[in-house]
């Protein structure tokens, strides 16, 4: 290969067949969670309490991922939102390691030769049929397809290197320095963010006689090491549950190595014992590695955890820490649903907040407490800042790919931040403001007044308990109840009016002195009950799925244009 053109095509071979093999693991990972990603938060949360289910339902999200690492990023967000538990992710992460080596053995079974056949039956279904579900199945064939055929093209790129004296120098010492090796595969698998891609490249170096089986097996120790450094990464500011299970991921791997490490020649000896094919040997290689640490640690993980609260302690959190809790920006394009689901548990921590604020702004009145008014002030700078916090990751949320429920169900979930938002600046700007008058003033309101406002403000919150009720448990019927609470809500702020105006007819005195504060305080507490009302009616009609407002389409560009 002493030509330019030689060491030109080379070089394109091998950019187009890494191109080609991380665009087809990107294609067949968005298939399959379009066609199963709704259904993963419930599936891992709801399966898990089982050690071996959760073993078993860890292989089986991996292959749909075909990326451990991507199911552990997953698995980090979901212990961060308080989804999982630590105990519940250590059995999915031991069998996660275990379903990224289906891969390796698909390409020991030589079905790279058939790449291209998988290739145009998924195109074919894709171009060719109009229905969604039969779309995403013909782009989970187009994706496998692609991934095998580029393993195919870098391997017929790699095929010339045999005859290079420098890559053979090169390849052949890694046998010699096996930290070096299992460094330079670590670091190279933590930029393709894909163990299996990683593997499957290790594989072809072996197939192509580039290195020995030996040598192979310090680069699997070192790409199943890098599998891990991504989801530590993801992990890094965000809660200790969330550290503690990246970091649980990589201390399995890096025991696993220490564990293999002095019996890498026996182990060498028994993978060419099984078989004769080279491919075969490196894929028994992965799957023996991860399935013996698997089965090692599985019984163990209550005690691994207990381990590992301890090294990671909880932190001591500030009460008025305005950072958001459950946001994680890793997962959002990896899997929009999980990232919706996590939303909405931000969405109910920044409702249950308002709930505060709304429930003691009576409080403030009947004592005159202006410490009490001053807790309410700084908890809505801290309502302001999740709500803009979480448009904005909802913004993200719909630049991404999405089906159209999720699409709608992100945009009632923008709807509903948008009112808490709103129901917050009312409580700041109106109910506080009146709260500080009638403290100065040091004025009263009527025993008839005061008895008035509080039944006010108690249908407020029952009305907004309802509401917050249907979120929860996303609950369209209640959500549809609570809308039909509010226009009762109207009726008594005008009767409550009425009254008023007839107690300064008759010439009560208290009621003189407070006349704008009363009215002007159930005129705020009727507009707060209009944007609970409109949480509802989002919770019906998108949230939980129902009528489409036509403007939707057109809101959702404006809130990604604004962003």
């Amino acid at each position: 290969m002493e030509s330019a053109k030689g060491w030109l095509l080379v070089i394109f071979g091998l950019a187009g067949g890494m191109g080609l093999l991380l665009y087809g693991m990107h294609v067949l990972s968005e298939g399959l969670q379009k066609i199963a990603g709704h259904k993963l938060r419930s599936i891992l949360s709801s399966l898990t309490q089982n050690r071996v289910m959760g073993l078993s339902v860890g292989a089986a999200v991996t292959i749909l991922f075909q990326s451990s690492t991507a199911t552990t990023v997953i698995l980090v967000g979901l212990a961060s939102a308080g989804v999982m538990s630590l105990r519940q992710t250590l059995p999915v992460i031991l069998g996660a390691d275990i379903g990224t080596t289906i891969t390796a053995q698909l390409i020991a079974l030589r079905v790279t030769e058939i790449a291209l056949p998988i290739v145009g039956v998924g195109a074919t279904i894709v171009f060719f049929t109009r229905r969604d579900r039969y779309r995403r199945i013909g782009q989970v064939f187009l994706g496998f397809g692609l991934l095998f055929l580029g393993l195919k093209i870098l391997g017929d790129a790699m095929d010339p290197l045999r005859d290079e004296p420098f890559f053979i120098n090169v390849l052949t010492t890694m046998g010699d320095y096996p930290v070096l090796a299992m460094i330079a595969a670590a670091i190279f698998t933590f930029l393709l963010h894909s163990s299996a891609a990683a593997v499957g490249i290790i594989m072809l170096l072996t197939m192509q006689d580039l290195v020995t089986l030996t040598a192979a097996i310090y680069l699997l120790f070192g790409a199943n090491i890098g599998t891990s450094f991504t989801a530590v990464l993801s992990s890094l500011g965000s809660t200790r549950e969330a550290q503690r299970v990246a970091l649980a991921h990589l201390l399995f791997k890096v025991t696993g190595v220490l564990l293999f490490l002095p019996f890498v020649g026996q182990f060498a000896q028994l993978m060419i014992a099984i078989t004769g094919s080279v491919a075969s040997q490196v894929a028994n290689v992965h799957t023996f590695f991860n399935v013996t640490i698997a089965l090692a640690f599985l019984p163990f993980t209550n005690q691994f955890a207990n381990f590992l609260n301890r090294i990671l302690p909880d932190k001591e959190t500030c009460a008025l820490d305005m950072r958001p809790k459950y946001l994680d920006n890793s997962i959002v394009a990896s899997s929009p649903s999980l990232a919706l689901e996590l939303a909405t548990r931000e969405i109910t921590r920044t409702y249950d907040l308002i709930r505060y604020m709304t429930a003691n702004a009576n409080r403030v009145f009947e004592r005159n407490d202006q410490d009490l008014l001053e807790t309410i002030l700084q908890t809505e700078e801290k309502v302001d800042s999740l709500t803009r916090a979480t448009k904005s990751y909802l913004a993200n949320v719909l630049r991404q790919p999405l089906s159209k429920a999720e699409f709608q169900r992100c945009m009632g979930l923008a709807h509903i931040v948008t009112d808490l938002e709103h129901i917050g600046d009312i409580i700041e700007k109106s109910i506080a403001h009146l709260a500080e008058c009638k403290i100065y003033s040091g004025c009263d309101f009527s025993d008839e007044g005061w008895e008035e406002l509080n039944i006010m403000h108690q249908r407020v919150c029952n009305l907004m308990e309802k509401t917050h009720e249907a979120l929860v448990n996303n609950n369209a019927q209640l959500a549809d109840l609570a809308t039909r609470l509010q226009p009762k809500i109207l009726i008594m702020e005008r009767k409550l009016r009425q009254f008023h105006i007839h107690r300064l007819r008759i010439g009560v005195q208290k009621s003189e002195a407070t006349s704008s504060i009363h009215l002007d305080l159930i005129n705020a507490y009727l507009r707060i009950s209009e944007h609970v009302r409109n949480i509802a009616v989002a919770i019906v009609e998108e949230v939980v799925g129902g009528k489409t407002p036509t403007a939707q389409q057109e809101t959702a560009a404006t809130l990604v244009g604004n962003e």
